[in-house]
């Protein structure tokens, strides 16, 4: 078993002691979250531009901007529940090599100790009676 931790510690880690996985999870989340305010902003100055051509009236151009910035942050939503999603699927994986048991499997434990109980308790009811 600690051997496996040590394994998995040496993936994690990186030569500079930091935890890689952590790291890199931390730097996709600020460069994602560093492109939708520079993409904000730009098409922010796009639309602004229009409307001070005369392309497009003042109005449709907040609608434009609102509809952009909802794809925009429905897009996000998408990418912030796949990236959750490989996250709780890596540390399932990290959890089962460590061989750590989950919370179904303590939940079935718990069961079959309650069953056992309720076994043992009713055999001892019955020898006191027979007793």
């Amino acid at each position: 078993m600690a051997e496996k931790i040590e394994v998995l510690e040496e993936e994690m880690t990186g030569e500079n002691g930091n935890n890689t996985f952590l790291d890199a999870a931390h730097k996709i989340l600020l460069a994602g979250i560093g492109a939708v305010v520079v993409t904000q902003e730009e098409i922010e100055k796009f639309v602004a531009r229009l409307v001070e051509r005369g392309e497009i009236a003042e109005k449709d151009g907040r609608k434009m901007l609102k509809d952009v910035m909802e794809r925009r942050k429905k897009q996000a939503e998408e990418v912030r529940s796949e990236t959750e999603e490989k996250v709780d699927k890596r540390l399932d994986e990290m959890l089962v090599r460590l061989n750590v048991p989950t919370r179904d499997d303590i939940e079935a434990l718990s069961k079959q100790i309650e069953t056992l109980t309720r076994k043992v308790n009713s055999i001892q009811k019955a020898q006191k009676e027979t007793s």
